[in-house]
């Protein structure tokens, strides 16, 4: 007995000091779990253009970094603007003006947000490959219409520059099939004809990964009728600065020239999946991303 009120002291302060310490373990992972909570939701529309998928990945990545729950919504253009007009997306990354998507935003121009530009010189334009000697033209596509076999390869049929390319045939005269494809069908196009050597002539634009892995010209436009170059912006809803203000913050910081905007998409284009290459650029350029969020090591 004696011994055991001699023990009982030590392990009444034993049993104190271990719910001391669970009590703390719980607090801290309270604050553990508060610190990682979710900042809100994101969600970004995302048209099928390789700038696009891009820098749309790329912000998933950073956004998820940085605690906010984001989503990918795959659309068309007149998608997009309907999504950022009624609020159902928060985000629009391809916004091209003055020229391409000037009627979209003719029709939401008081019922979206229009932010600031990120990409600066842009082009729109029918592209061949580079040993199409006697083709420098868009006049010269209609003394060469058999070798084309009379078809122009387009992309999605909704877009900007697929309206515009139906304006070039009529003002040029020209007797061509305007095909209608998503943009990978089309550059899959490009890639069997370059191979086989054999002529192709294709809606494209700058910037896009392929001038950099194909031998490809544009061809002279005299009447301008896809414009002069443009800037790319991006757009929210009303009401997400008043939501979410740093994120917006951060992408009115947001700016890539061509060697950066060209690296980010080759990466996409070289790995395994659309993330993992994202994810390989933002590793390789923390410090540039760092100065878009306001972080500092």
């Amino acid at each position: 007995m004696k011994y055991f009120n001699k023990l009982f002291p030590v392990l009444l302060l034993g049993m104190l000091l271990l719910l001391a310490a669970c009590g703390g373990d719980e607090e801290s992972g309270s604050e553990d779990e508060s610190s990682t909570q979710e900042k809100g939701s994101i969600s970004i529309g995302m048209n099928n253009w390789a700038e696009n998928i891009a820098v749309s990945n790329m912000w998933k990545i950073i956004l998820e970094e940085e605690g906010y729950d984001v989503s990918l919504e795959p659309v068309e253009k007149a998608i997009l603007y309907e999504g950022l007009s009624n609020g159902d997306l928060d985000i629009g990354m391809e916004i091209w003006l003055p020229n391409t998507d000037k009627p979209f935003y003719d029709k939401h121009k008081d019922e979206i947000d229009w932010r600031e530009t990120w990409y600066e010189g842009t082009d729109l334009a029918l592209v061949v490959p580079s040993y199409m000697e006697d083709v420098n033209s868009i006049e010269d596509l209609k003394a060469n219409q058999e070798k084309f076999d009379s078809k122009i390869i387009g992309i999605d049929p909704g877009s900007s520059i697929m309206g515009l390319t139906e304006e070039v045939i009529s003002e040029y005269d020209l007797d061509y099939e305007l095909i209608g494809s998503a943009e990978p069908s089309m550059i899959a196009e490009l890639q069997n004809s370059i191979k086989n050597e054999e002529p192709i002539v294709v809606t494209l634009w700058k910037p896009h990964w392929v001038f950099a892995e194909m031998d490809l010209k544009i061809l002279d436009e005299p009447k301008n009728i896809y414009g002069d170059s443009e800037n790319i912006s991006y757009a929210a809803r009303h009401g997400l600065e008043e939501d979410h203000p740093e994120v917006v913050e951060w992408f009115d910081n947001f700016m890539l020239n061509d060697e950066q905007l060209g690296s980010l998409m080759a990466e996409l284009n070289e790995a395994e999946s659309e993330e993992a290459g994202a994810q390989k650029w933002i590793d390789d350029n923390r410090e540039l991303i760092n100065e878009w969020i306001g972080k500092t090591e």
